[in-house]
This record gives C-alpha cells, structure tokens and sequence, in this order.
C-alpha cells in the first residue's frame, strides 16, 4: 500500500514538471480565498447594519460598539494563527479556517441579541477579515518574491473585482429574497461548499518543497551576486530574514503599522457606516451599495498597476499616497450631495483603497523576508484589526451624540496628512550590517 511520503513524492513530482509554473495556480488560490473573507469584511457587514439595529432592537452606537468588541478580540487571536502557518503551511490552515469560517456564517443567522451578535462578529473577523485573509496573503508571498508586486497586483485586481464589487450588490439582491438571516447562512454554504474543496485541492505551501524557485525560475548570475550582498543592494526582492523579535524592535516597523492602522480604523469606520453617511447627505441606501462598484473597479485597477510600480519603487511612496487619499476622503465624506459626487467620492476610495491592498499585502514580506513571515503579518494583522474596530464606533458614537459625522470626518484626516509625511521621510527599508540574504531559505 502507497505510503503517505509515496503520495507526497508523487504530487511534487507532477507539481515540479507541470508544463506552467505553479505559482499560477496559487494565484487563483490566493485570489479565491480573499474574495471569500467578504462575509467577514466591513463593505459586507455594513449592508447588513440596518437590519441589526431595526431586528434587534439596537442603537447604532451600541451595535457599533459591539462590532469593536468582537474585532479588538478577534485580533488577538491573529499571533497564534501566523505562528501556526509558519508551523503547519497555509494549506492545512486554509482548511481549517475555512470550516469555521463557514460555520460562523451559519452562526449568523441565528442571531437573536446583542450577546450573539457580539459572539458573530469576533467569530466573522477572527477568521473572515483575520485568518483567511492572512493565509491568502501569505501562500502568494511565499511563491512569489523577484516578481512579487506584479502577482500581488493581478491578486488584488481580481478580489476588488469580484469581492468589494460583487459581494455587496449580491448580498443587498439577497437580503429582499431571504432576509438577512437566509442570506448569511447561504454564504456559510458558499464558504463550505466551494472554498473547502478548492483550497484543498489548490493550496500548497511553498516552492522549495516541490523543488521549485520562486517565481518559477533560478535567479540570474547578477541577481545571485546582488542577493549576496544585501547591504548594497537597491532591488526590491533582495531578501532579507527577520525574526518576530527583531522586527518589534525597529522604528520603522511601528511606522508602518501606525499609516496601515489609521488607515485600517478610518477607512473601516467609513465603510461600515457609509449607508447611513450617504442617507444623512440625501442618497438612498441603493446608491450606498452601487457606490461599491466604482470603488471595486478603481480598486482593482490601482491595485495592478501599483502592483508593477511595487517592484520598481519604493513602497514607503505609494503607501504615503494611499494615506493623502485617505485624508482627502475624510475631508469631502460630509459634502456627498449628489451622485455625481457620490460616484467620484468612490473612484477616491477605490484608488486610496487599491494603493493600501497592494502595499499591505507585499511590504512585510519585502521588508523582512518570508522565513517567519506568518509570525510578522500575525502581529501586524492583530494591530490592524484592532484598529479597525475603533472607526466604526468612533463614527457610530459621534452620530448618535451630534446627529453628523461632519466633524468626526474633518477632525480625522488630520491623522493619515501627518502618517504619509512621516511615512515618506523615515519610512525606508531596514538592511543590516553584517548579514548575507538569500532569496530562497
């Protein structure tokens, strides 16, 4: 009887000599399971915000709060995750995130009080918005590293498109048809019955396991002299290995995680409450959810030209962008009249959105390497998630308390001007002084 190194053997073997790099696979791979966190993102749970607070009986504040409880617990959990990708490999994690992503969904519509909604809502970022969010991330870092940003970009174009796009118009044509509580138990069934299988079947965890290079291909005579010396090297796919404990000890690290946490907390606050923003500016909640579209499709064509720019750039740059345009989002939300503004309001977010996605998902592993890069993006994952649960309470209390977000929205975009200046001046990469980085380890 064929041993279980006998089945492993046989798969690397055709892994190695498939007429096309598996990367490609893994790209698909990757894409699918971002686009399947969107029963645990923000765009999705806002469409389901009314129906909370009218069903249930809950203010908007409070429902806000909950939603803040549930996310700054769910982000603890996201060490433990990373250290178990690093451990385990992305594909037995996909799995088993999957399954109970699956089931929280199920959770969801049997919500009754505020106590289940809470429990929901850590369960549906713990593992939607945290965990497969993360491992997606990671099993494209891991096969990708010379051409990193361009798969990054071709990975974040698909998910605005079919995620941040999609998700929202089909969620908001559910709801009508089987209430909110129907519609967030299909999406359990979506999540078991599709992504299951398929990240089964499609995740592998990284090429040097199957004998492969990243990027399908050995690097070229210069590039091996240019990995070898890494304290002169300008590319950006150089590597360089940081351990979890180095990294909390480098300046630049919490720079990095403060422009990504403002952006998380205030980009998450404008999304879980832009129904409401747009009907205090008198919009419909229709324009609400189709102002998703021309996010998504800004989104998701930032996101693959930056990708290309990713690899020839320094990050610091495009991420400092991101962070203006958030600023000016904030600056123009309480002035949304029409829906002209309303549209154009969404090519902004799409855009500052697309430049945040791109970087978000490449930097880390650029700035410190892929060896424990479960690890680093478990701890940065638990500092953004965290601070995407301050926005919406923040908003959510400053309406309830004023009845507008006007001045909570100007008040805020003093904070990510501030970031994306100190961001551009200090924010570039860590080398170290006396280490040689490899590009495989």
């Amino acid at each position: 009887m064929p041993t279980a190194d006998h089945h492993a053997a046989r798969r690397s073997r055709i892994i190695r000599h498939m007429p096309f790099f598996y990367g490609w696979v893994i790209l698909i791979a990757g894409t699918l399971g971002l686009v399947m966190t969107s029963p645990g993102q923000t765009y999705s749970i806002s469409i389901f915000i009314e129906h909370f607070i009218d069903d249930l009986g809950l203010s908007r504040s409070y429902v806000s709060t909950l939603y803040m409880i549930g996310t700054v617990s769910a982000s603890f959990a996201m060490p433990v995750v990373g250290r178990q990708i690093d451990r385990h490999g992305s594909r037995a994690m996909i799995v088993l995130i999957t399954v109970l992503f699956g089931l929280a969904c199920l959770f969801m519509g049997l919500v009754q009080n505020a106590f289940m909604l809470c429990l929901g809502f850590f369960a549906l970022r713990a593992l939607g918005q945290g965990s497969l969010s993360l491992v997606s991330r990671i099993v494209v870092n891991q096969w990708w590293v010379r051409r990193r940003g361009f798969a990054i970009g071709i990975v974040g174009m698909s998910y605005a498109l079919i995620g941040r796009a999609g998700f929202p118009v089909l969620i908001n044509a559910l709801i009508p048809l089987y209430g909110w509580r129907g519609t967030y138990s299909l999406l359990g069934l979506l999540l078991l019955l599709v992504m299951l299988p398929l990240g089964w079947l499609l995740v592998r965890n990284r090429p040097e396991d199957y004998g492969l290079w990243p990027d399908g291909q050995p690097p070229t005579a210069s590039q091996q002299d240019e990995m070898r010396s890494p304290v002169r090297a300008k590319e950006p796919w150089v590597e360089e290995n940081w351990t979890l404990a180095e990294v909390l000890r480098l300046p630049v690290f919490w720079l990095l995680s403060a422009g990504f946490s403002s952006i998380s907390a205030l980009n998450t606050g404008l999304t879980f409450h832009i129904v409401s923003i747009y009907v205090d500016n008198g919009l419909t909640p229709t324009i609400a959810a189709s102002a998703f579209v021309p996010i998504a499709i800004t989104s998701a064509i930032v996101q693959l030209g930056s990708g290309m720019l990713v690899d020839r750039f320094p990050s610091r740059v495009l991420l400092a962008m991101s962070l203006f345009l958030h600023a000016l989002l904030l600056a123009i939300a309480p002035y949304l009249r029409s829906i002209e503004m309303a549209l154009a309001f969404g090519v902004i977010m799409g855009a500052a959105s697309g430049l945040q996605q791109t970087i978000g998902n490449s930097i880390w592993a650029m700035y410190f390497g892929r060896q424990h890069l479960g690890s680093i993006t478990g701890a940065t994952t638990t500092i953004s998630v965290a601070s995407s649960a301050v926005g919406p309470m923040l908003f959510g209390i400053a309406r309830d308390v004023w009845g507008s977000y006007t001045f909570v929205l100007l008040t805020s975009a003093t904070l990510p001007l501030a970031l994306g200046i100190a961001i551009l001046c200090l924010g570039q990469r860590p080398r170290r002084s006396r280490q040689t980085a490899t590009l495989a380890n």
